[in-house]
């Protein structure tokens, strides 16, 4: 890494300066978008460059506590931003001072590729329809060289392959066939891959198996309703509505960025990466605020693919950080997407050519009934003594697709205290070509004539910041154990005791912990300055999860080494400034 220059230019008068934020943490606006891209396209007049990424570079921790919690200044004002220059390798990433509309930092980086954009995704199609050697591999796989129209590909990133290296901003094509556009070409894969130099817009090599498999002649399988009405002769209607009314409106209060809700106060922050992050969470204790967790998010995912076959070891998505839960997330419509009472979020990026884009609605809130949140009947007068409260939740959501698969993402808050984060996988699988007659062997299922759809895990990192009741927070597991006593002693005479033990993290490596079924293993987040008043033991959070499956992949695996975050259930580090991501900064 080269730093090319630490500068501090003067405010550029020519650009109009954007109006500040009301919140710090709020995402960079529409004006602050067009402000800052005009500031870098000046700092790099004369070179051709293109916009890969520009988010708002979150103030330090320290600046914004000063801010909100002492009365001092509002946080300084600025911007990351990726760009890309044409003919130069790697990328070029800074900091651009939105206060003073000025470049105040910029990095070369040469052996690193940036985040897969839309417009990246879109482009490579383009490109694979056109070369005459993935035309000559169509034709040899049973598709005319007239019908390119009909074939499709799923642009992933090549994540890595020892034959080029870090060098070249490289994807990946996973070919399919449509013999109309509304068919679902997940049914009619290709048995061959481009690869594609995403820069450079050609195709630089195709990987072609030793046993060449023809495209299915079997009808697509297809989802469209009127695919079901052909196949089905109606659509079902047995499922009548369900309405939800809030005739007196929600209970939640929106100021800009910042909800709140049932003692709850979040800021709603949304980037390119992460997609919804959520910041400064506190609740209000009977008048007394405290502060919960200074951040939340989930900051990274693995989705690697069980087949040793070449070239199928490449696939191994790390969607958020090669594709990006914002860049990636629908637009939500009412009815469907979110039921109820809905107040959306829209999100703003920077195209290539640094022009703002929005997604409306690209986060939804509604509240949901929760069924019971408290209920005590008494025995003594026949049940007749009874107290019901009925439970509400607050969820925070988005959607996003990563080429076959959507990933619905739900923040849930509830009235006990409880943070909860519901992750919702629907789409398509990922599919590969099966020859007549062929097996699909261990590394996948026959799902459809000519269909195999390997193996594959969704592992996520959950990036959790604690705050509990103020800084100096601590972890420990937390297991059911038996009493060590034995049954007769005096500590345990009939043998029936059980307690929760604890084990405090004292290092990184005594964090790198697992769940534990036998257990019941949970991990307690608390604050050891501040104790319970009744049972005297420090205030926690505790993070409860029994879905955590291992990495099936061996240590020394691609996957292995390109997500070691997903080893281990849970791993605690020292906070620093700007570590946000497991697998760093340029995934790709």
């Amino acid at each position: 890494m080269e730093r090319l220059a630490q500068i501090s230019s003067q405010t550029t008068g020519s650009i109009a300066a954007p109006p500040r934020p009301v919140h710090p943490l709020d995402p960079l606006s529409i004006e602050e978008i067009s402000a800052i891209t005009a500031v870098v396209k000046n700092h790099f007049a004369g070179r051709q460059i293109s916009f890969n990424t520009v988010t708002l570079r979150e103030p330090t921790k320290k600046a914004f506590l000063e801010w909100k919690e002492q009365g001092g200044a509002f946080p300084p004002r600025n911007a990351y931003y990726v760009i890309l220059e044409a003919g130069v390798p790697g990328v070029k990433e800074g900091i651009v001072s939105v206060n003073h509309l000025s470049v105040i930092e910029v990095k070369s980086l040469e052996q690193v590729q940036p985040i897969l954009t839309v417009e990246d995704l879109i482009s490579t199609e383009d490109i694979i329809r056109k070369d005459p050697r993935v035309i000559e591999q169509c034709v040899i796989s049973g598709i005319p060289a007239n019908e390119m129209h009909k074939v499709y590909c799923d642009p992933w990133t090549i994540g890595f392959d020892e034959r080029w290296g870090a060098g070249r901003r490289l994807q990946q094509a996973l070919m399919y066939y449509r013999s109309d556009e509304d068919d679902s070409q997940y049914s009619h894969p290709l048995d061959f891959c481009p690869i594609v130099d995403t820069e450079e817009k050609k195709v630089i090599f195709i990987d072609v198996p030793n046993r060449r498999r023809k495209v299915s002649k079997h009808k697509h399988s297809n989802f469209n309703p009127k695919d079901m009405i052909e196949k089905y002769g109606t659509l079902r209607t047995d499922g009548k509505p369900i309405d939800i009314t809030q005739p007196e409106g929600v209970s939640f209060k929106m100021d800009g960025n910042v909800i709140s809700w049932s003692n709850f106060n979040i800021h709603i922050g949304f980037n390119y990466r992460e997609g919804i992050v959520l910041s400064d969470i506190s609740y209000n204790d009977h008048g007394n605020v405290r502060p919960l967790f200074h951040r939340i998010s989930l900051s990274e995912m693995i989705v690697p693919y069980g087949s040793p076959d070449f070239p199928h070891q490449r696939k191994h998505a790390l969607d958020i950080g090669e594709y990006g839960a914002g860049y990636m997330t629908n637009p939500l419509a009412l009815g469907c997407d979110c039921k109820g009472v809905i107040h959306y979020l829209d999100a703003h990026f920077a195209d290539r050519a640094g022009d703002p884009i929005t997604v409306k609605h690209a986060v939804c809130i509604h509240e949901e009934d929760d069924g019971l949140l408290q209920k005590h009947s008494d025995f003594r007068d026949n049940f007749a003594t009874s107290i019901v409260t009925r439970a509400t939740k607050l969820i925070i959501s988005q959607i996003f697709t990563a080429a076959n698969y959507e990933y619905c993402i739900y923040w849930v808050f509830m009235q006990d205290g409880t943070i909860k984060l519901d992750v919702k996988l629907t789409g398509i699988l990922n599919t590969y070509v099966l020859a007549d007659g062929e097996e699909s062997g261990p590394w996948g299922t026959k799902v459809y004539p000519g269909v195999n759809a390997h193996n594959h895990q969704h592992l996520f990192a959950l990036r959790l910041h604690p705050r509990i009741d103020g800084d100096g927070n601590s972890v420990c597991t937390s297991d059911a154990c038996s009493a060590e006593a034995p049954v007769g002693s005096p500590e345990n005479m009939y043998g029936n005791g059980f307690y929760a033990k604890r084990t405090v993290f004292k290092t990184v490596a005594d964090s790198e912990t697992n769940y534990e079924s036998s257990t019941g293993r949970t991990w307690d987040f608390f604050n050891p300055k501040k104790l319970n008043p009744y049972s005297g033991k420090p205030v926690s959070y505790k993070l409860v999860s029994a879905q955590c499956p291992p990495l099936l992949a061996k240590p020394g695996a691609l996957v292995y080494k390109r997500a070691p975050w997903a080893n281990t259930t849970i791993k605690v580090v020292p906070f620093k400034e700007d570590r946000l991501y497991p697998s760093g900064d340029h995934v790709p």
